[in-house]
């Protein structure tokens, strides 16, 4: 039977994954950077490195992150997940990761067209020098300037405890047995 005491939240936008550093970064994503810096500080901080679990449970075309740890702190212990459509940085990740990877948080923000400067990128790919509302490069159909901006957290830890499995796999893996469980068949139930 799962430990119902974990507790899990899925209070994240996403994950992004960056792959220019030492190890790739697998980067929980929050709405503002005060919120990301209080998570981590309250929770993360306190999981020693060589404990966190990073799984990453596929399902069609879709994967369930989950990021858990038992904390030095037991009365402060948070675990994560989030379901998120399977994307060409997640494929790229899962092929390179070699067992090992830095987290850390960052906060995400949408920008607009006038939040930015003129060389600032837009989702289509072109800057924001070719936008007038909509783009103004040849074969474009971008109808409006949007873009964003990821703000990093310095704080980091590196994860040596990364497995990927098929849904059916779960039962196998403690941490990703009990999310799914208190997360998605305890509620279809």
């Amino acid at each position: 039977m799962p430990d119902i005491s974990i507790l899990w939240s899925e209070e994240f936008l996403g994950v992004a994954y960056r792959y220019f550093d030492l190890r790739m970064n697998v980067i929980p994503l929050f709405q503002n950077r005060k919120h990301a810096s209080d998570v981590w500080n309250e929770t993360v901080h306190w999981w020693s490195d060589h404990d966190i679990k990073m799984r990453f449970i596929e399902s069609g075309d879709q994967y369930w992150f989950i990021l858990a740890s038992e904390s030095r702190r037991p009365d402060h212990n948070l675990s994560f997940f989030k379901v998120l459509p399977k994307s060409n940085n997640y494929l790229r990740f899962k092929k390179g990761h070699m067992g090992e990877a830095y987290l850390c948080f960052a906060s995400y923000t949408k920008k607009d067209e006038k939040d930015v400067k003129n060389d600032a990128v837009c989702n289509c790919s072109h800057t924001k020098e070719e936008h007038d509302g909509r783009c103004l490069a040849d074969g474009c159909n971008c109808d409006k300037f949007a873009s964003f901006e990821l703000k990093l957290l310095k704080k980091k830890k590196t994860v040596t405890n990364i497995k990927f499995l098929d849904e059916k796999e779960v039962k196998d893996d403690s941490v990703s047995w009990n999310c799914l469980y208190i997360n998605k068949y305890k509620n279809s139930a």
